[in-house]
């Protein structure tokens, strides 16, 4: 069921958006070649939980999933897709590595993406994550009132296909707020006009997911992380929004 958010609601959805990208900037300064997928996901769980919030993925059950999901970030390197689990494994030079979030604050969930170069990357690894930021806002800005979920769907197509990149099969974006994951899905593709209609107080996740190959995806032994068919690199961007009478408001906006 589509849910509208209060204004009371979307004031706390706020706070919660500031709070994660606050966090997002500390993460950013430890994300250098030699530290471990663990240390992120211990740094975030302490950075949430001493600012007396909840990890939002942390014990999470994803329908289908056999267990719930044991760390409080998704970190997902190279040709993994999606909610890769943190481990000892370490990063390297040369790395992508796509940093997934959620938060709990006062009951109202925010969740968000973003793909850091770890060192220096080279030129197709820059163009995939810029290509995938773009995407991001081109979604963001079909995203007004009165325009459906297929404008959402439609921008971020039409931008991917101006780039030689593919779209991440399956994969797609997301009611928020009471839930991390809520009606409606927000698919990264999609028809001018076509499907639910925004309205104001609406609050989605938006998330394209770039592959270099050809967007096929398959599911490692862990039963959590997607990782790419063909092992080419994959980019994640995600933003929590509003839908306002204007422009929608990004709530995990990293100022």
């Amino acid at each position: 069921m589509v849910t509208i958010k209060t204004k009371a609601e979307i004031e706390i959805l706020k706070e919660a958006g500031r709070r994660q990208a606050l966090y997002f900037k500390k993460l950013k300064e430890h994300i250098v070649p030699g530290v471990s997928t663990d240390f992120l996901d211990k740094l975030a769980f302490k950075l949430i939980t001493e600012g007396g919030d909840t990890p939002a993925f942390l014990n999470y059950r994803p329908e289908g999933a056999r267990k719930p999901y044991p760390s409080s970030l998704c970190v997902s390197i190279n040709e993994e897709v999606v909610h890769g689990l943190p481990s000892l494994k370490i990063l390297k030079e040369g790395d992508i590595v796509g940093i997934d979030m959620g938060l709990s604050h006062e009951g109202m969930i925010v969740d968000s993406a973003i793909t850091f170069p770890v060192g220096k990357v080279d030129s197709v690894a820059k163009k995939l994550i810029k290509t995938t930021r773009d995407c991001l806002d081109a979604g963001i800005k079909a995203a007004e009132a009165g325009n459906s979920i297929g404008d959402i769907g439609f921008a971020i197509e039409t931008k991917v296909k101006e780039s030689g990149f593919s779209i991440a099969e399956n994969l797609v974006g997301h009611g928020v707020g009471y839930k991390l994951h809520e009606d409606p899905y927000v698919p990264n593709w999609g028809k001018k006009g076509e499907g639910l209609t925004l309205k104001p107080g609406l609050v989605i996740a938006i998330e394209p997911i770039l592959c270099e190959g050809t967007g096929q995806v398959v599911f490692e032994k862990d039963g959590f992380t997607v990782r790419t068919k063909d092992r080419k690199r994959s980019a994640h961007f995600e933003h929590t929004i509003v839908i306002t009478e204007g422009k929608p408001i990004v709530v995990t906006l990293i100022s």
